[in-house]
């Protein structure tokens, strides 16, 4: 048992406060129970506060010293504030007044402590309480310290006078929906807050709040006495309560601050504190990735207790005088004010297919708006019960399946399935993604979030008020032949995540097993594993491929096989996409993916047997382009711009832009300076913007160009450069604006566009790469440097492959290596990964020739390097 001497043998405060620090870091190192932890330090407080109360002479004052909000409640943790009330029947004499300034200034002279203080009569206590619901909070737990103790049981008196319980219940309720909304309304944050966001101690906190204030009691313990709590919701809440606890507790140590965000700053050194420690055959972030799996299953599982507890408060207390209206619904269910209710409490273990049928009718029902209360805690206990003799029965199976083919409302139906345990024990792969995190920046929910936030994606589709935000998708989605394909590939793309080994494989096992199961024929079932096998597959083509090659389109049209194939992967990928982190999707991406899906359906249509006819797209691509200049332009102008710029050219440019490029050359007037274009990129709106460049060839010409638009805040996704036979360089870039400004502000366009002009006009003289400070999340990713070079011998250019951290200012300082080793970049596609960037060049050598083998293993080590030395100083600001 932890003891601490009286504080009279110290003969200073602060040496004595040191010391019993000191004996609780120590007696968490020995893992005595945070529970104890924090509740000595909060009784060790009040031996200070004592101390000085009696020093300043208010121990022969009628004044009370009260302790509130977490110091009410003896939960201290190293940096929490103090929360104090001197609570007095009548005014202040002027005596008090100096002597409660006395008492306060001598508590700031103590280090660490950051006291919070009201001081008020009974009657201004009661005043506040009616206006502020947080100080009619603050006093339902507030403790006397010392003082006059029969001003102890005000507190609550007020407490209970100010508010009634319906307008407390109410107004306690408005306020966790804001402070949700401040946390996305999820558990699953990537740096959550882990007292304030869903699922965290003030979830906790708020079950006390409502129910203790009713109910007239101390401790959240005397809850169940009362009927309020089982035993068994009390272990679940005292459980998280601590392991909660003991993470402040690390947080506060750490930051050397009251800190309560679990910030990747904190993240791997909390989990080694938790004994979460690196596996052979496990990447370095697993031991993160367990911690935090533990945290959200932890945050998910106080949601539904804090969800299920205050709706029963609601049913049971502040509605009981409610006139119910009551109606039957069938031998199990009946509706109560349009909530299912179980007939009796025996429904689910006399009829367990009633477990499933309740969420069946819930999907179906737009007049059953939720569960009732009671009938959620029978039913999270008969979740339990489910086993492989409950997932064998026909008829289990049967209902599970209606619930996916006819809910009208699917992710709220399967998101409250997973909520109350039955979706993770019905498909126990499932189960085990729950809670499950990737230590990144591109994945930013846990798994089991990501793929209900897929399913989602999947149902806006064929909702016409989402037809705008996706248009050609939803199109595609409506004609699909059998969505159930769709749907049970998103059930089941990551259900192997975290296995080890290839989670799509793994992935496709899992789901033949269930759909031989459940009534799928052979070849639905082949469809579905072949899906979740290449759910990747579209999207790794489109950010990492050009697209704007026939054969890249060609070789995957071979690899989809089919347009069913195809559409049924095209609404995959999208929906994968948007639920794996919303700042991915945006319209230039969106016409990567629609440019990648209507090429290879018009391949498939004329059919991959028949061998592209490359001078027959050359001549129809010119036709098409000559059509928008003929008008303008002699015919013999637009084709001597054309001579010189070879077939690649026509290949791999749309009708338009070749349009686009030749105006803007023939109306060029000075042919010593740059031009520079700028329009919105086709196809894509707002945040694609299409910059297209014409100057004379020049070996640091990319170099320089991305130096700038990094200067420019404007972010590089992809790059064509083409040389024509007069030395003359068309260079075509889609960019990103950081600011969004860039489209709708003519100044701004003039800025960019001058800015480059000055900058190519002079390349002799590069500019200077400004050194921006690397974003605080990126710092806490060890990135593995690769760098991968090999020869194309089709296109006779030597392919760059890079792998490394996305910092600020990267494509601008490998645009400058590739400079100094004098190589000419061809084309670029640059792809960003949350913290990754993966980008490809195509270069050869000033020769137009490849690099032999020599030297592109010379460059690999010297561009290997050059990345290490860029992460060892993003490790130095670390």
């Amino acid at each position: 048992m932890l003891e601490i001497s009286p504080l009279n043998t110290s003969p200073n405060i602060n040496d004595w406060r040191i010391k019993f620090e000191s004996q609780l870091d120590d007696a968490l190192k020995k893992d005595y129970p945070i529970r104890d932890i924090i509740q000595y330090r909060a009784l060790a407080l009040d031996q200070i506060l004592i101390h000085l109360w009696d020093q300043a002479g208010l121990s022969q004052t009628s004044l009370g010293l009260f302790a509130v909000g977490g110091y009410g409640r003896q939960e201290m943790l190293p940096f929490s504030d103090i929360d104090l009330m001197i609570l007095s029947e009548e005014k202040l004499t002027d005596q008090q007044q100096e002597q409660v300034s006395r008492f306060v200034s001598n508590i700031w002279d103590i280090k660490q402590l950051k006291p919070g203080f009201s001081v008020r009569t009974i009657q201004e206590c009661f005043d506040e309480a009616v206006k502020d619901i947080t100080i009619t909070t603050s006093l339902i737990e507030a403790r006397l310290i010392t003082g006059d103790i029969t001003l102890d049981k005000y507190p609550r008196r007020i407490a209970l006078k100010a508010w009634n319980d319906k307008d407390f219940y109410n107004a306690k309720m408005q306020e966790q929906k804001k402070r949700y909304a401040q946390h996305n309304n999820t558990e699953s944050n990537l740096e959550p807050d882990i007292k304030n966001a869903p699922g965290g101690l003030r979830d906790i906190n708020q079950i006390g709040w409502i129910a203790k204030r009713h109910f007239r009691v101390n401790r959240i313990y005397d809850l169940v006495h009362l009927g309020f709590l089982s035993e068994f919701e009390l272990h679940l809440l005292e459980q998280a309560e601590d392991f909660y606890w003991k993470i402040r507790y690390h947080l506060h140590r750490l930051a050397k601050r009251d800190e309560n965000r679990l910030l990747f700053d904190y993240q791997r050194e909390i989990a080694t504190e938790f004994g979460y420690t690196k596996q052979e055959n496990h990447h370095p972030n697993y031991p993160i990735e367990q911690f935090m799996h533990r945290y959200y299953r932890c945050a998910q599982q106080v949601t539904t207790l804090n969800d299920i507890l205050l709706s029963y408060f609601d049913e049971v207390i502040i509605s009981v005088n409610h006139q119910v209206n009551i109606q039957p619904f069938n031998e199990n269910f009946k509706l109560i004010d349009n909530k299912i209710s179980v007939v009796h409490h025996k429904v689910f273990s006399e009829k367990p297919s009633a477990i499933l049928e309740i969420f069946y009718y819930l999907s179906i029902d737009q007049n059953i708006k939720q569960i009732e209360a009671k009938t959620l805690r029978l039913l999270v206990l008969a979740a339990k019960g489910i086993d492989q003799k409950f997932r064998d029965d026909a008829t289990h199976r049967q209902i599970f399946m209606k619930i996916l083919r006819e809910s009208t409302h699917l992710y709220r139906t399967l998101s409250e399935m997973k909520r109350y345990g039955i979706l993770g024990q019905y498909i126990p792969a499932f189960g085990q993604i729950i809670g499950l995190m990737q230590y990144d920046l591109f994945h930013i929910y846990t798994v089991d979030q990501h793929t209900l936030l897929l399913l989602r994606n999947l149902e806006r589709f064929k909702n016409p008020q989402f037809a705008k935000d996706f248009p050609i998708v939803s199109s595609v989605y409506q004609r699909l032949n059998n969505p159930d394909i769709v749907l049970l590939a998103a059930l089941f793309h990551d259900i192997a995540k975290g296995r080890g080994g290839d989670h799509s494989e793994l992935g496709a096992t899992d789901a033949i097993e269930f759909c031989k199961n459940h009534g799928f024929n052979e070849v639905d079932t082949h469809t579905i594993a072949w899906l979740i096998q290449n759910h990747l597959l579209m999207s790794l083509t489109a950010q990492k491929k050009d697209i704007s090659d026939p054969d890249v389109i060609q070789d995957f049209a071979k690899k989809v096989g089919d347009l069913a194939h195809l559409d049924y992967l095209y609404t995959l990928t999208v929906a994968d996409i948007n639920a794996t982190n919303p700042n991915l999707w945006n319209t230039w991406r969106a016409s990567l993916m629609r440019q990648l899906y209507t090429e290879t359906r018009d391949a498939l249509r004329l059919g991959l047997e028949r061998p592209i006819d490359y001078q027959m797209k050359v001549e129809d691509t010119k036709f098409l382009a000559s059509e928008h200049l003929v008008h303008d332009f002699p015919l013999a102008q637009v084709e001597a711009v054309w001579q010189s710029l070879g077939d690649d050219y026509f290949l791999k440019e749309s009708a338009d832009e070749i349009a686009w490029h030749t105006r803007a050359i023939l109306e060029h007037t000075m042919p010593d300076q740059p031009l520079v274009m700028l329009r919105a990129q086709r196809q894509a709106a707002q945040d694609a913007v299409q910059l297209f460049i014409y100057t004379h060839d020049k070996p640091n010409l990319f170099a320089t160009t991305v130096a700038i638009l990094d200067c420019m805040n404007l972010d590089v996704q992809a790059a064509k450069i083409i040389t024509a036979n007069t030395s003359f360089s068309l260079d075509t870039y889609i960019v990103l604006d950081r600011f969004g400004t860039l489209l709708n502000d003519p100044q701004r366009q003039e800025t960019v566009k001058k800015a480059l002009i000055d900058a190519l006009s002079h390349l002799d003289q590069y500019p200077n790469l400004i050194q921006r400070r690397i974003p605080r999340q990126l710092r806490h990713f060890d990135i593995e440097n690769k760098v991968n070079i090999f020869r194309n011998d089709i296109l006779q250019q030597t392919v760059i492959e890079i792998s490394t951290l996305d910092y600020p200012g990267l494509l601008a300082r490998i645009g400058g290596l590739f400079m100094m080793q004098g190589l000419d970049i061809h084309s670029a596609k640059i792809a960003t990964l949350g913290e990754r960037a993966e980008d490809i060049f195509f270069v050869t050598k000033q020769d137009r020739q490849p690099l032999s083998e020599d030297e592109a293993n010379i460059f690999t080590r010297q561009l290997k390097s050059a990345l290490d030395e860029a992460s060892n100083q993003v490790t130095i600001q670390h």
